[in-house]
């Protein structure tokens, strides 16, 4: 088994098919295929399956796939930070749910790193991916939120995982709307008034979409509903369709100024809690501990 057979599985399930995989990955099908069929025999399990629809998972496919994007992480880890010989180049990630206050505490630690060399990233993307980031330490701060909703679920996840999960805020339910909507003046509004607009809700493309839901309400039957995976595509959407958004409410200041957006409360409850996830037992770096400090700037 080789790191790239590893990148191979994992390309080829985020493709829909082995030739749409095979483009991206600059090698010939009957190669991919011809490596990939090697690495079943080798394992002796199946970890695809060819349908009418394209390919998919098994479920062994499933499991390994888990423990393969945590090797790679870790191996491009080490490529990152020993191979390039910039031994004193810094690093550091971090994975959220689309959070602003989490983007702005990640700027702040940026800023004071800023007279060095560094490689930094901050990754806005699904629940699932911020989970898996910091369980590979791909990612080592994770900021993500659940209800009442889905906390079991995302409990059950943090044991799994093997992540500590430490509490921030908890929010009551708010709505976001274009200032010119035509409820942007209500003090408070229900789901039912806002029935003929569409709810614009982040994508998160997985099995379990309303486990891994980072909005409250995950569970209610939206007449109109468009996913989107973009805060600022979101944006658009809901200017131009006077379409609505649910949140917290939290650390909207920055987007209300730039975009004109109002948040109203919702009559509906399904308190959301926002907080941060690391890995168990792992010692935090200097920088990790600055973000960490930098959240607990908002910390109820």
């Amino acid at each position: 088994m080789t790191i790239l057979q590893l990148k191979y599985v994992i390309a080829i399930a985020s493709s829909k098919s082995f030739r749409e995989a095979a483009s991206r990955l600059f090698v010939s099908q009957p190669a991919l295929s011809s490596t990939i069929r090697e690495l079943e025999e080798e394992l002796n399990i199946q970890l695809f399956e060819r349908t009418n629809k394209g390919i998919r998972l098994t479920d062994q496919g499933k499991e390994f796939l888990s423990y393969a994007k945590e090797a790679v992480s870790q191996y491009e880890l080490i490529e990152d930070r020993y191979l390039d010989r910039d031994l004193d180049k810094r690093h550091f990630s971090v994975s959220m749910q689309h959070y602003v206050f989490a983007v702005h505490a990640f700027i702040n630690v940026v800023k004071e790193y800023d007279n060095g060399k560094y490689t930094f990233a901050v990754h806005e993307t699904r629940t699932d991916e911020v989970l898996q980031n910091v369980r590979s330490l791909d990612s080592e701060v994770g900021v993500v939120a659940f209800s009442k909703t889905n906390e079991k679920v995302m409990r059950k996840l943090f044991r799994e995982y093997q992540l500590d999960f430490m509490p921030l805020i908890t929010r009551e339910t708010f709505v976001y709307v274009w200032k010119n909507h035509p409820m942007a003046k209500a003090e408070e509004i229900s789901l039912e008034d806002m029935r003929e607009y569409p709810c614009i809700s982040f994508d998160q493309s997985s099995e379990n979409d309303f486990y891994l839901t980072e909005e409250a309400l995950g569970d209610y039957d939206f007449d109109k509903l468009i996913k989107t995976n973009d805060r600022a595509t979101s944006a658009e959407l809901m200017a131009a369709m006077n379409g609505y958004s649910i949140g917290t409410g939290v650390m909207t200041e920055s987007l209300a100024l730039k975009r004109d957006f109002v948040t109203i409360k919702l009559k509906e409850e399904d308190p959301l809690t926002i907080g941060y996830i690391v890995r168990a037992n792992h010692k935090m770096s200097e920088i990790g501990q600055r973000y960490i400090e930098e959240l607990l700037k908002y910390k109820e």
